[in-house]
């Protein structure tokens, strides 16, 4: 009897993977924020950093409701979790639009509520697509993920047109309709696979050595001292790129001189490299390993934010960004696979739902440390000088982290790595 489990009834997990790349579009337009932060002082007279700790807000809520609806997936499905996410992050948007009454609407709305709204939907197609895909986990996840690291290459430029014909407040109404629209009609083409489902023509790997025996529950994952490893290598990976993209608009307006549109022009740009690096370095790290893709990016990374300080020219720094933002790009298409490598794919969207804390946690120290020395200072060196700092010292993780295994009913070590960890 065929292993093989692919029936006429069951539905095209390519279909599947293209509603997912929809909807992380239409999330990732949050990486548009910096687009935002000039029009909102001008016109309201707020500061750098209360204007940047708007994002900080979205991106650590972010973290924080993907743990959620990845435990909430395991009782409701990939729909339910994907429909509420959609709704969140719409009505949040939305809401921003009444952010002349205070500072702390735009907070709760955009931050909070918006921001939970994209961390229940960010964790639908993620973890759904691994177990469609076992065959090509680095692939998939890359592409899972491309498509909210390329939602800024949509959202800035209308976004910047719509602020200059209708004001901010109205863009946000706009934005918040249309990001409901796209998140949940994609949300209703997402489902778990069959119980057992196998691709045709797949065979997994034998344990020994080339993939995980045993799934791990979260309770056994995060008792691993492994997890916490992943967990770091994510912080450290998001807090040096999400500092950039927070700043990207302003900064090359202030350095290079260039107007808010081709600032605009540059944040498209750049998240095109976002998207670009979660499928590029994923797609390595099938035939190289995860570990020294870690260890590539961390490397890279640091010596591109010494160089960025002596840069005055749009297209260099441009160049520079965008190589720093394939990195940040890379780090959320490797780690699922990372994760399911290490820890199986049954139970993934809890433990790595888990694990995108470290997105939150990162999105406070990066953009907070760049706009509080931006404003303390009156330039970013500084602050890009420590992020290469701490881009160095992270290099040594990956040397580092093993995979797990179970020794026994509730206890992990580490064993030699496999070739696609």
């Amino acid at each position: 009897m065929s292993s093989t489990i692919s029936t006429p009834k069951s539905p095209n997990r390519w279909l599947i993977a293209a509603a997912g790349v929809a909807m992380q579009i239409a999330l990732g337009a949050v990486y548009a924020w910096s687009v935002f932060r000039t029009p909102l002082m001008k016109e309201f007279h707020w500061t750098i950093t209360e204007v940047s700790l708007t994002f900080t807000i979205t991106i650590f809520t972010l973290g924080c409701a993907a743990f959620a609806g990845g435990l909430w997936m395991r009782a409701k499905g990939p729909r339910v979790v994907g429909l509420t996410g959609g709704l969140l992050y719409g009505l949040g948007v939305t809401l921003a639009s009444q952010s002349n009454h205070g500072l702390w609407v735009l907070y709760l709305s955009y931050g909070l509520i918006g921001g939970a709204g994209i961390g229940l939907s960010y964790i639908v197609p993620v973890a759904t697509l691994v177990k469609w895909f076992p065959d090509r986990r680095g692939f998939i996840t890359g592409v899972a993920v491309a498509g909210f690291g390329a939602g800024a290459l949509v959202t800035a430029p209308i976004a910047t047109r719509l602020i200059a014909s209708v004001g901010v407040l109205s863009t946000f109404a706009v934005l918040g309709i249309a990001s409901f629209l796209l998140v949940a009609g994609s949300a209703l083409l997402m489902r778990e696979p069959p119980a057992g489902y196998r691709p045709e023509g797949w065979v997994p790997a034998k344990s020994g050595g080339a993939a995980v025996a045993t799934d791990f529950t979260l309770r056994q994952a995060v008792g691993a001292w492994q997890w916490y490893a992943l967990w770091a290598m994510l912080f450290l990976n998001v807090s040096a790129g999400i500092a950039i993209i927070s700043q990207a608009s302003p900064m090359v307006q202030e350095i290079s001189g260039v107007g808010a549109a081709t600032a605009a022009t540059m944040v498209g740009i750049i998240s095109i490299a976002n998207g670009a690096g979660r499928f590029l370095w994923a797609w390595l790290s099938d035939a190289i390993g995860r570990r020294w893709v870690f260890l590539a990016m961390f490397l890279l990374q640091a010596l591109l934010f010494v160089l960025l300080p002596s840069v005055t020219g749009f297209g260099l720094f441009t160049t520079l960004c965008v190589i720093i933002l394939l990195c940040y790009g890379g780090g959320f298409g490797t780690m699922p696979a990372f994760c399911a490598d290490y820890f199986g794919a049954k139970d993934v969207g809890s433990i790595y739902g888990l694990m995108l804390t470290a997105w939150g946690c990162g999105s406070v120290l990066g953009p907070v440390l760049i706009a509080r020395i931006r404003q303390t200072t009156g330039h970013y060196d500084l602050a890009l000088y420590i992020l290469a700092g701490i881009l160095a010292v992270s290099a040594i993780l990956p040397f580092l982290v093993r995979p797990p295994v179970r020794a026994q009913a509730g206890t992990v070590e580490g064993h030699s790595e496999p070739r696609a960890a």
